[in-house]
């Protein structure tokens, strides 16, 4: 990471000094933002508010307190490369418990009234993600949401026992046109009521949103028809597989879903109980935690299970719900106004947590939208973008819905010891490999857009494909000749990245392609780095541009290089040394090779903020970067001008 650009500051860099002039803006009464809940999309949206002091954040729950355990507890790769623009990857693959093989439990051929194990594969799939399959209880997820937003520059923390009892959109409200009406929780306060007036209001509230309900809108779907428990245990058994993710289909008792916790100890058992009848509701079965205990040793047979100590535990219904639309603007009046209202994670999408996608999604619907609201309330871009939350994000929770319905169901079926019925008892392992990329949170594929541009130029690129991830993949940063990850320089600051992969040349050479690049990047007044970055801000504060090259870095020399990649920023002028890199020339390491980089022409990859791929244009496509970024930012005001000439 890199700090001390303004002066040399002691300790904990990850501690950022407060703002000017700090405010407590989360008891404001009059904010930018106001998140309702704190569950992960919630934290994850105030993680991303919280590092902009300009923009006044404030986050309300219900709870009396942060949520100490139990709830979702997969993470998946996608996530994992989330967190690490967060800043707290490593410590929660330190902490977690990390998922490399998942094995599968079937009736014994021999005997079916026993299990045995008759598949196992790898998790994750080679190459998919640098980063692991994590199982890590969600509780220490809010905590190190909780920390980043504690050590920001708003010191911003949720606001406690309080919950939302009316919700308005006035359409002459002016500035903050959401009035919300909050009532205390808390024994002191109680009953008591006061207003809030946002720009802007994001309902991260659950499955029973009040949000949701004030602007109309509803979960449909199926009705829940299957009752699941589950218990995190620390507990003595002789199940051999007991530390590998496991999937059971007993023969006649039900089934059962191991996850091992982090520490070493403690397992999440997720079992499943009895079909529902029409309109029945899990709470009228009156299940104890006995009740699981002994259906589990049912499943287990011939293993047991002897329980000694359950953290926590739970009993829930299978339904697959999803909300028409994720903000308060019906469909017919999205060309006449912008929306000002948004639903986010369970507020809008429900279903099974045994794909492990529920946390997942959620935090993805909060990344997407985070950096969206961030452009318009700082006037970076028009509020037309935040249309585009809703029609990206609905389409990935029906992506989820269809995936979770089918693996639900594959999951309850009782499986068959005939010959005829042995394509069925391998069904979840065959449905679990298939869509191992979904389960890891890489199927999401945004479709051509305004943030989107068409796979015209695809082929210079290939393994940067539009609309999707961008798949980090190892360099060398020339600087230092430290090995790294590429995307790991993409940070939830809310930053455009354009990476340009330049062509095989001689880049020191006078009309060189880089050199040409950076004239038109930082020296031509249509440049989106000069329209885009506000007067006297660093060249890299809206658009961060960094190159790679595929020499090594013993063959090129940084300050032969355009000055504009290793520019000057900050108060006292230091250089940034860290925007150049070479590919790792080590075999099976070289970028453009595991990427299918077209090595003669080279190419720029435009990554929006929350690290999804925009674009992938020719090394020479000046005009068409530009006019991607024209549609749907705003320039700024004075522009950004260059002090030096890139020779």
């Amino acid at each position: 990471m890199q700090y001390h650009l303004d002066g040399f500051r002691p300790g904990d860099p990850e501690v950022s000094d407060p703002a000017l002039g700090e405010r407590t803006s989360y008891m404001s009464d009059e904010v930018d933002v106001l998140i309702v809940g704190c569950g992960p999309a919630g934290l994850t949206l105030a993680a991303q508010l919280s590092a902009f002091p300009d923009i006044t954040t404030r986050i309300v729950e219900r709870k009396p307190e942060a949520l100490e355990k139990g709830q979702a507890d997969g993470i998946s790769c996608r996530s994992m490369e989330m967190f690490n623009a967060f800043g707290f990857a490593e410590k929660v693959m330190k902490q977690g418990y990390w998922v490399n093989e998942t094995t599968f439990w079937r009736p014994a051929p021999d005997k079916p009234e026993h299990i045995s194990r008759q598949g196992r594969i790898q998790d994750v799939e080679d190459g998919l993600s640098e980063m692991p399959h994590i199982i890590l209880n969600q509780a220490r997820v809010h905590d190190m949401y909780l920390e980043v937003m504690r050590n920001s520059p708003t010191r911003l923390v949720p606001d406690y026992a309080l919950q939302l009892e009316d919700l308005a959109v006035a359409s002459d409200g002016g500035d903050h046109p959401v009035r919300v009406t909050l009532s205390h929780l808390d024994a002191a306060r109680e009953g008591e009521t006061f207003d809030v007036r946002a720009r802007y209001v994001v309902g991260c509230d659950g499955a029973r949103s009040a949000v949701r309900a004030a602007i109309g809108r509803h979960l449909e779907g199926d009705s829940a028809n299957q009752a699941w428990g589950v218990m995190d245990v620390l507990m003595v058994t002789d199940f051999p597989d007991i530390r590998f993710k496991s999937l059971i289909q007993s023969a006649s008792e039900g089934n059962i879903i191991i996850i091992p916790r982090e520490g070493g100890y403690l397992v999440r058992l997720y079992i499943e109980l009895d079909k529902l009848g029409a309109g029945e509701r899990v709470a009228a079965r009156n299940i104890t935690l006995e009740h699981l205990i002994a259906a589990a040793n049912r499943i287990f047979s011939p293993y047991s299970i002897d329980v000694k100590e359950v953290p926590w535990w739970s009993v829930y219904e299978i339904g697959q719900r999803l909300t028409s639309k994720f903000d308060d603007v019906p469909e017919a009046e999205v060309a006449k106004r912008h929306p000002h209202v948004f639903i986010a994670g369970d507020a809008c999408h429900t279903h099974s947590p045994k794909a492990g996608q529920g946390m997942n999604v959620s935090m993805g619907d909060a990344f997407n939208l985070g950096w969206k609201l961030v452009s318009v309330l700082q006037g970076r871009s028009k509020p037309d973008l935040l249309h585009s939350y809703s029609a990206e994000r609905r389409a990935v929770a029906h992506d989820l819905i269809e995936f979770d319905r089918e693996w639900a169901r594959i999951m309850s079926e009782r499986p068959t010891t005939t010959e005829a019925g042995a394509a069925d008892a391998s069904k979840a392992q065959s449905y679990f490999i298939e869509h191992g990329r979904f389960t890891a949170g890489m199927s999401v594929t945004y479709a051509p857009s305004v943030l989107t541009g068409p796979a015209t130029w695809q082929s210079r690129a290939s393994g940067f494909k539009i609309g999707t991830r961008f798949h980090s993949a190892p360099v060398i940063r020339l600087a230092d000749a430290k090995p790294m990850e590429l995307g790991h320089t993409i940070k939830a600051d809310a930053r455009w990245r354009v990476f340009a992969f330049c062509p095989e040349e001689d880049p020191i050479a006078k009309g060189s392609a880089v050199r040409r690049l950076c004239d038109f990047l930082f020296e031509d007044p249509a440049s989106p780095v000069r329209r885009f970055t506000p007067s006297g801000a660093a060249d890299d504060a809206t658009i961060d541009v960094r190159a790679v090259f595929q020499q090594s870095l013993h063959d090129l020399a940084l300050d032969r290089l355009p000055t504009c990649l290793s520019p000057r920023k900050g108060r006292l002028g230091l250089v940034d040394y860290e925007k150049v890199f070479c590919a790792d020339q080590k075999p099976g390491r070289d970028i453009f090779e595991l990427r299918g980089i077209d090595r003669s022409a080279g190419c720029f990859v435009v990554v929006r903020p929350d690290q999804y791929i925009s674009h992938v244009l020719p090394f020479d496509a000046y005009s068409g970067l530009a006019e991607f970024f024209g549609e749907f930012m705003e320039p700024a005001a004075g522009h950004c001008q260059r002090k030096t000439l890139n020779t």
